[in-house]
């Protein structure tokens, strides 16, 4: 249902850029609905006013979104103004012109003259819409439904999902009629209303969107021959039998300059103001500023415009492209999406991850991140790209930023989204000014100087002295806490006692008062004295980077005391504290992860199966004991990713996984070694037997095919076993001979099929 809120919130936010008026004499207004739709939207740009009449299609007051027709002109138009209308109202409507997809009317004035026919609807298919032929016009196309839906009783507003010869197409219905919506599923229907679209943040139309009245404007031609709750049950593993998709959609070229690339991953091209996302496995050099030529398919991800299968050739071309400034507020309302921009912050933390060097900056009062991708390798590749020092920037300095503005896969309406700015090289971030030299050390210097002074201005100076001294120290212990804080958050110190010296670092600044925080896991640290006496609580926020608050800050006054200045601040700084120690512990716990976890399979990799190894060994050695080892090679998996490609190849290897581990033991290990090599540490054992039955478990797990992607793989893997410590005393012995048997066993396998 997400995808009905990119439409609706366009027209709303179509009226924000009203201007102020001219001082000129003003133009004749528009006097038909036909002179409007005729503007340019660099000519709606201008604002020119219009007064025309025309029938009303579709009105809904709580969205103020608003659709006429005159003759065979159609628009839409954002009233300022409350009332009442009905499909087939005629009015009067006076406004100003604005630009947009297409140019559309603010109207702060709306008059009903009278009731007419609607206009005949226009029979449309989906290249109609997807063209946007008969955009704002009352039109009828049919299609199945796919999904049918009341989204909220109190408004009369209902969804469905139509599957139209072409592709997709969402409509909305004013209805709460939940059963007749429930009888349309699979049926064949006839819709008919206004004609728009879905579009993203650049006002770039990514889908289609159908307004309609009423349920009568929803004609069932047939319905579906078999309920859907009448079904039989599928099996929750064989659902994909039932899979059938025929994607016709045409290849198309498009230009532009490279102002991002990754290889291997993708690419981003910009022309002007727009900016396009191209998915492409290509790893050819291709320089930043190059002007390329992209052929791929057309796709929607994540409500953006992309080419996906993107194919590239250089033009051999170089341009300059400038980036334009922008604020987080801009970025976080995905305005300037895959856009060259850049930006200006402080530099919080900074961290090297296994795969991107992450910068986390501090602008405008909100955190967001800067990342730089490292080169990453293939199994195809010869050689590694060498990754180059992290670029180190002193905590603190203010810094420009120059980079691609990314969101994730979010809804561009949904208010404010997360993002990420790509930065291509590291010298996409220059340093405009380093932290402030106000620190302890200076600070002491300067209350001795002051001491100094206060020898020769008598008792004078031994007030001011003694002010300053109190000051100074009370600064020099705030700075030193902070300092232990930022030391605690980058070592080892768990994170409850180090939000507790945080919110000890708060009372100290305010002067001993009662502080706490409560985490929205339900952590909290401090004591809350609010249940035995009556006091006055500043709470603030404590707000990440991105994603949900993180929970409350607390802080608790006398009733008859006096307002503190630095409480605002003093709060604001420590929720920042709070925000940075918990993001800190999180990420620590996925490079953790990372680090013993094989990212496709979500087993344990080769580092972690070596430490358990050692563990074993040391422990057979106390206890006189045995164990076994398994290693596993799937057989035929070069001929997956040759012939089905590298994705399905990735969810063959999770699809085996998964099987193998359901057929070892709670207490047994299954780790991925690399490629398409497993290895099983398998204990207790008595003897070889024992070993031998769970290899031939996992050598039956492969009996069923595989269906993945709409192909079905059949499969099957080798596999050599060797005992602790009959074949080996050492990790190397022993995956020696668990590795011989297994190739012994292929080789086997191999003659036993050419026979």
């Amino acid at each position: 249902m997400k995808r009905l809120v990119p439409a609706i919130v366009v027209l709303l936010g179509c009226s924000t850029a009203i201007g102020a008026s001219s001082s000129r004499p003003s133009p004749a207004p528009l006097s038909s609905l036909a002179a409007v739709h005729a503007l340019t939207n660099a000519e709606a740009a201008r604002h020119p006013p219009a007064d025309f009449a025309a029938t009303v299609l579709y009105f809904r007051a709580y969205e103020k979104t608003l659709f006429v027709q005159d003759g065979d002109a159609g628009i839409y138009v954002y009233p300022l103004v409350d009332i009442h209308l009905e499909p087939g109202d005629r009015v009067r409507i006076r406004g100003t012109a604005r630009d947009s997809f297409r140019p559309y009317i603010v109207a702060d004035a709306i008059t009903r003259v009278g009731r007419v026919p609607l206009p005949p609807a226009v029979p449309v298919n989906f290249d109609d819409l997807i063209h946007a032929r008969y955009d704002c016009r009352r039109a009828t196309v049919r299609a199945q439904v796919r999904a049918a839906d009341v989204l909220n009783v109190s408004t009369r507003n209902a969804f469905l999902q139509l599957e139209a010869e072409g592709g997709e197409i969402d409509a909305v219905l004013d209805t709460d009629d939940v059963n007749a919506l429930s009888g349309m599923l699979d049926a064949q229907v006839e819709v008919t209303g206004a004609a728009s679209g879905i579009f993203d943040g650049k006002m770039q139309q990514t889908g289609i969107l159908f307004h309609v009245a009423s349920l009568q404007d929803v004609r069932v031609l047939r319905r579906a021959t078999t309920s859907p709750w009448t079904l039989a049950p599928t099996p929750m593993d064989a659902i994909l039998t039932a899979y059938h998709v025929d994607n016709r959609t045409q290849r198309v070229l498009v230009q532009g300059t490279i102002t991002y690339y990754q290889p291997g991953a993708g690419l981003v091209l910009q022309q002007g103001t727009r900016s396009l996302w191209i998915a492409t496995v290509t790893r050819d050099n291709l320089p930043i500023g190059e002007v390329v030529d992209a052929t791929g398919i057309p796709d929607v991800q994540g409500g953006f415009l992309a080419l996906t299968h993107g194919e590239i050739r250089d033009r051999h071309i170089r341009t300059l492209l400038l980036p334009r400034a922008a604020n987080w507020d801009d970025l976080t309302h995905s305005r300037y999406i895959f856009d060259l921009i850049t930006v200006e912050g402080r530099v919080v933390m900074q961290v090297r991850e296994g795969t991107q060097d992450e910068y986390v900056l501090w602008s405008g009062g909100r955190l967001f991140s800067a990342v730089l991708r490292h080169p990453s390798a293939t199994v195809f590749a010869v050689d590694t790209p060498a990754v180059p020092p992290m670029k180190r920037i002193p905590l603190g300095s203010r810094v420009q930023i120059v980079g691609i503005c990314a969101v994730g896969d979010a809804n561009p309406f949904d208010a404010q989204v997360p993002f990420n700015l790509l930065m291509r090289t590291p010298d996409d971030m220059t340093i405009l000014a380093r932290p402030s030299p106000l620190n302890v050390r200076n600070l002491v210097i300067l209350a001795g100087f002051l001491l100094l002074l206060v020898v020769g201005f008598g008792l004078r100076g031994w007030f001011i002295e003694r002010r300053v001294r109190r000051q100074t120290v009370f600064l020099a212990e705030i700075e030193q806490r902070r300092g232990r804080i930022l030391e605690d958050i980058n070592g080892s110190r768990p994170l409850a006692e180090i939000l507790r010296c945080i919110i000890d670092l708060l009372s100290f600044r305010l002067h001993g008062a009662p502080c706490w925080c409560r985490l929205s896991e339900g952590l909290q640290i401090g004591e809350d004295p609010t249940p035995l006496r009556a006091v006055r609580v500043a709470e603030h926020e404590i707000r990440p980077r991105s994603g949900a608050c993180l929970g409350s800050l607390f802080a608790a006054f006398d009733l008859l005391a006096k307002p503190l200045p630095i409480e605002p601040e003093a709060l604001s700084v420590t929720a920042g504290l709070v925000a940075l120690a918990v993001e800190t512990r999180r990420v620590h716990a996925d490079l953790l992860r990372r680090s013993e976890f094989d990212l496709l399979t979500d087993m344990h990799n080769r580092f972690s199966l070596d430490t358990h190894f050692d563990l074993l060994v040391e422990k057979a050695r106390q206890q006189r004991s045995v164990f076994g080892l398994i290693y596993i090679d799937l057989d035929g998996f070069k001929q997956i990713n040759d012939v089905y490609g590298h994705q399905i190849g990735d969810c063959f290897l999770q699809e085996a996984a998964k099987r193998m581990q359901r057929q070892v033991r709670p207490h047994d290990m299954l780790a991925r070694m690399g490629g398409d090599e497993f290895a099983v540490l398998v204990h207790p054992v008595e003897n070889r037997a024992d070993v031998q039955e769970i290899a031939l478990r996992i050598d039956h797990c492969f009996d069923h095919p595989f269906a993945i992607g709409g192909c079905l793989l059949r499969a099957s893997a080798s596999w050599g076993i060797a005992l602790y410590p009959v074949d080996g005393v050492s990790r190397d012995q022993l995956f020696s001979a668990a590795d011989s048997a297994m190739y012994e066993a292929k080789h086997t396998r191999r003659l036993v099929a050419r026979s």
